[in-house]
């Protein structure tokens, strides 16, 4: 059977080939109507993802109502690098199979300063939130008192503040940081930094503390000299340009240097990486590199970079039962749930 594309689908509807792509990937602007009309013919050619829709039983049909649309939220732009990727493609793939709508809308910084929603958002269709990459707490808390069942994926660190009312999906944070600097100091290695905002989010706090603990239970001596766990003084949300002159600043006034970084995740390692180069150190000849996350880039950069991998597809799967399951039951306890992860050695370990 020839496979069924997106111009298919206009030809069928007399639309644009745009106006059909918009719909499919939850892009732009249209009007309901239309993109009903998109997603119910899409589901009857069998087109890709829509096609298992045809086989869905009446037990996993959604109750017939207006609220037939899960919106996902983000602070950022979602590329095909973050590790977000293969998870959105695996609750948007679920969301259709159930019948629901998938629309993604970014947070932008004055919508956040001024805690509004995004354009085009409408609550009254809303049958559940997803929030990625969605760190600003004052915001995080308005989203909370909306009364739409939200589930957070990862999430601002929240000590100084009330816990969120919501469900949160994290990442295993600790153990693949743990095994790293076990296996590090298997090799000789005694000297350890950490490089990452640790107050960014609570991941990364989470990777900074499981650093803190490993060095402590293998008996290492702390440098705080080398944890360079801040940012641009007085930026809360500095650009790559400001944290890149952070990162050399912190390296030049290092009297000496570590002889392993780990890095709160893969961007930060590559920004490392490109400082070291700059003052004339280089990975993993003077230094030994860990980043996190197992982005594309980590395999292509040179070195190739020893990381630890996050399960995307596995968390879009959870995220769309957590989701669920909070519909379904509003009034539960919130839950808290991770995702095991592993580590993956390459060439910025080889030494």
């Amino acid at each position: 059977m020839p496979k069924v594309t997106i111009q298919d689908i206009a030809n069928e509807l007399g639309l644009s080939r745009n106006t059909v792509s918009k719909a499919i990937n939850s892009t732009g602007v249209i009007a309901d109507s239309t993109r009903d009309t998109i997603l119910k013919k899409a589901a009857e050619m069998g087109y890709k993802l829509f096609a298992i829709q045809n086989t869905m039983t009446k037990e996993n049909a959604p109750v017939q109502s207006e609220k037939k649309e899960l919106v996902l939220l983000t602070g950022a732009v979602l590329g095909s690098s973050h590790f977000a990727a293969k998870m959105l493609d695996e609750m948007q793939t679920q969301a259709l199979r159930l019948g629901y709508g998938f629309t993604m809308y970014r947070v932008m910084p004055q919508e956040r300063e001024e805690l509004r929603l995004p354009v085009n958002f409408d609550a009254k269709r809303v049958a559940g939130l997803f929030c990625v990459e969605m760190f600003d707490m004052a915001y995080s808390q308005m989203l909370c008192s909306l009364g739409i069942p939200i589930l957070f994926i990862d999430t601002s660190v929240p000590f100084e503040e009330k816990p969120l009312a919501a469900d949160v999906l994290l990442m295993e944070n600790r153990s693949g940081i743990y095994t790293f600097i076990k296996e590090m100091v298997s090799r000789g290695q005694k000297d350890f930094g950490f490089v990452g905002e640790a107050l960014h989010c609570m991941s990364f706090y989470e990777r900074y503390d499981a650093f803190m603990g490993a060095i402590r239970l293998f008996g290492m001596e702390h440098h705080p000299e080398w944890c360079f766990t801040g940012n641009s003084r007085g930026l809360n949300y500095p650009s790559h340009s400001d944290y890149i002159a952070y990162l050399e600043e912190k390296f030049t006034s290092c009297k000496s240097f570590p002889s392993v970084l780990i890095c709160a995740n893969d961007f930060v390692a590559t920004d490392v990486i490109q400082v070291l180069k700059k003052l004339g150190k280089n990975v993993p000849n003077d230094v030994l590199l860990c980043g996190f996350d197992d982005s594309p880039e980590s395999r292509i950069i040179s070195p190739s970079l020893t990381t630890i991998h996050i399960k995307g597809q596995a968390m879009g799967c959870a995220a769309i039962e957590m989701l669920f399951s909070r519909i379904k039951n509003p009034n539960s306890p919130f839950r808290t749930l991770y995702i095991e992860t592993n580590i993956v050695y390459r060439e910025s370990t080889e030494r």
